[in-house]
């Protein structure tokens, strides 16, 4: 298939658009509109004029509304609903026209061919500093997580030892950072010496209830015939091989075994998994419960958490499973995905209604659910992370099929307890660890979003990533000082995820990315996001380390809609822009006073010594 053959009407002069959002208090730009394969430009060639770049992925619903003339079609309002939440319309004058533009659009909008995006063709006018496929290596990822060393490239004082031993054969040390063999072979094992909190190095076993479990990477699911949806390279306990991992797979929905998440610094770990498959006669698996008993390690007991809710999911049965407590902790009552984007889609609706009342505003808020699961999430996650920081238990999370509300949790327990993740590189690898190389469908998530019509939608559409990044700004404004990142951050991780030049967020899997070999056709980016000049703009300019845990009120009262993001096409954002950008400048006002502060006090004490001296020699003579 040609583009061109998509394009009906590639260039259009006198096209009227309406864009609330930047075209000043008229509303409207007459221009010229060109349609080109992935993007739609409309242009006024005026100074004070902003010009419309619009890629064609970012298009979410097309809807035309025919002018008419003595019943006959003299043009028409063309408007587009986009994913990053914008609502613009096109005015043409010709009937002709009017149907070619849509039906283009329409077209271009909706290419399935993964390989005929944009991140395909995209080259980016800079030099590459950093490879961000290349950043975030599983190996070295999972290596920082059994040794406590701060994670996603992150510079430590304190390097880990990570013994990488042969199962029959001799040991040797390898330094983290120093150059993991890749890829680690399957069979290899990994011992973190820990010398207790993290980034500690010493020797002697790891300390806390996983003491007695160590781990290896294992290469089992290298052409994804166990897990379609995991990764290449797992880490799972080490005394566990290779067939117990298969048979473990079988019995789990999707092959999703228990795998490692997240390790705390008092040892406590976190494994995510999907939930146990209903089929007859099949009750147990003893190669999963082994799994299990070994993260177990010497505690007394283990927590399973379930976010699909009691009744909605299978879960573990208490003979096979004794020594773990079940929780359930659903993020809200919903039945698929796709309710989730039911739900944001309202909330969207109600932000984007100005003529009705304040009370029926609130209302239809209300209604929404959408802030329900959001509490339901913070709530579920904090679960989790008090049973790992404060009973020191080993905690597995699964949902149904694992992709969705688990990813959530297991997600924000690290930002709760792990101040590394609140970084700006932390937050990437975050990402990168638990969403895109776990397998979250983002390609069939994000496919339609919340103003294609409910009856449109695929089931499998749904905005359970939005609702993640929600969660993070609501811990973001109840800990200001604790993020190394703005907001601004998260807004474009919502755009990038859902449309972008960059191909990280494509696809359904790593196999599906592998296959398509977007990690060599296309640019990361966090290739882009950590340029110098790009990253400067996303820093947070009151953002002050804190090595706490962080623990949130999850209280409704302390919740906030998320205006930057859902009102900022409705509200005029520019006095939030205004108010930080006098914070920045009286943050680097600081800085400059602290400097010459030091500077003062450093002339003051030689002064003061000059004059002893001085006193000195004076009273000698």
């Amino acid at each position: 298939m040609e583009f061109a053959d998509l394009i009906k009407t590639p260039k259009l002069d006198g096209v009227l658009l309406h864009d609330p959002s930047n075209a000043g208090a008229s509303g409207a730009t007459v221009g010229t509109l060109c349609i080109t394969g992935h993007h739609l430009l409309l242009s006024a060639r005026q100074e004070t004029s902003q010009e419309l770049w619009l890629l064609h992925q970012n298009i979410d619903c097309v809807e035309k509304k025919p002018s008419l003339s003595q019943n006959v079609v003299v043009g028409g309002l063309i408007t587009l609903k986009c994913k990053d939440l914008r609502i613009i319309s096109l005015e043409i004058k010709c009937g002709k026209e009017f149907f070619n533009v849509a039906a283009s659009l329409e077209a271009l909008s909706a290419i399935q061919n993964t390989e005929l995006l944009y991140p395909f063709f995209y080259r980016p006018m800079y030099s590459i500093l950093e490879d961000g496929y290349t950043m975030f290596r599983p190996e070295l990822e999972f290596a920082k997580l059994i040794s406590g060393v701060g994670m996603g490239g992150g510079s430590s004082p304190n390097v880990a030892n990570i013994t990488i031993c042969m199962p029959s054969t001799s040991t040797s040390t390898l330094t983290v950072g120093a150059g993991i063999p890749h890829p680690l072979q399957n069979g290899f094992a990994i011992d973190a010496l820990a010398g207790g909190g993290v980034g500690g190095v010493g020797g002697g076993a790891l300390q806390g209830p996983q003491a007695s479990c160590e781990w290896r990477i294992t290469n089992v699911n290298r052409d994804f015939s166990v897990c379609a949806t995991y990764g290449a390279t797992l880490i799972v306990p080490k005394a566990i091989t290779d067939e117990q991992i298969v048979l473990s797979a079988a019995f789990r929905d999707g092959g999703r075994f228990p795998v490692l998440s997240y390790r705390h610094e008092n040892g406590a770990t976190l494994m995510r998994s999907s939930q146990p498959q209903s089929i007859q006669g099949i009750k147990r698996c003893r190669a999963d419960e082994a799994i299990l008993n070994l993260v177990l390690g010497r505690s007394r007991k283990g927590f399973i958490v379930d976010t699909w809710g009691k009744g909605k999911s299978n879960t573990e049965t208490d003979l096979h499973y004794s020594q773990w407590k079940k929780v359930n902790r659903s993020i809200g009552n919903v039945s698929s995905p796709a309710s989730i984007l039911d739900s944001f889609a309202r909330l969207i609706e109600a932000c984007n209604d100005l003529g009705c009342s304040t009370d029926k505003w609130l209302s239809r808020l209300e209604s929404s659910g959408w802030l329900s699961l959001v509490l339901n999430s913070l709530n579920a996650s904090c679960v989790v992370a008090q049973c790992l920081d404060q009973e020191g238990s080993p905690v597995l999370v699964h949902g149904a099929k694992g992709l969705d509300s688990t990813l959530i949790v297991t997600s924000l327990v690290q930002i709760i307890l792990n101040p590394d993740c609140r970084t700006v590189r932390g937050l990437q690898a975050l990402i990168e660890r638990e969403w895109i190389q776990a397998g979250h469908p983002f390609a069939s998530r994000h496919r339609f979003s919340c103003y294609t019509p409910n009856q449109t939608r695929n089931k499998t559409s749904g905005a359970t990533f939005v609702l993640f990044l929600d969660c993070i700004y609501q811990l973001y404004t109840q800990f200001p000082c604790s993020f190394e990142f703005s907001t601004q951050l998260l807004i474009l991780l919502f755009e990038h995820s859902h449309f972008s030049q960059y191909g990280t967020f494509l696809c359904d899997s790593e196999r599906e990315r592998n296959e398509l070999n977007v990690h060599t056709r296309t640019t990361s980016l966090w290739s882009y996001l950590n340029r110098p000049d790009v990253l400067q703009t996303l820093l947070n300019p009151l953002y002050e380390p804190n090595a706490n845990v962080i623990w949130p009120s999850v209280a409704p009262i302390s919740l906030e809609l998320w205006s930057d993001l859902y009102l900022r096409w409705v509200i005029d954002q520019r006095s939030s822009a205004t108010v930080m950008s006098q914070i920045q400048e009286l943050v680097t006002r600081e800085k400059e006073l602290r400097t010459q502060a030091l500077k003062l006090r450093k002339q003051a004490l030689e002064l003061g010594q000059e004059v002893s001296t001085l006193m000195k020699s004076g009273n000698d003579t």
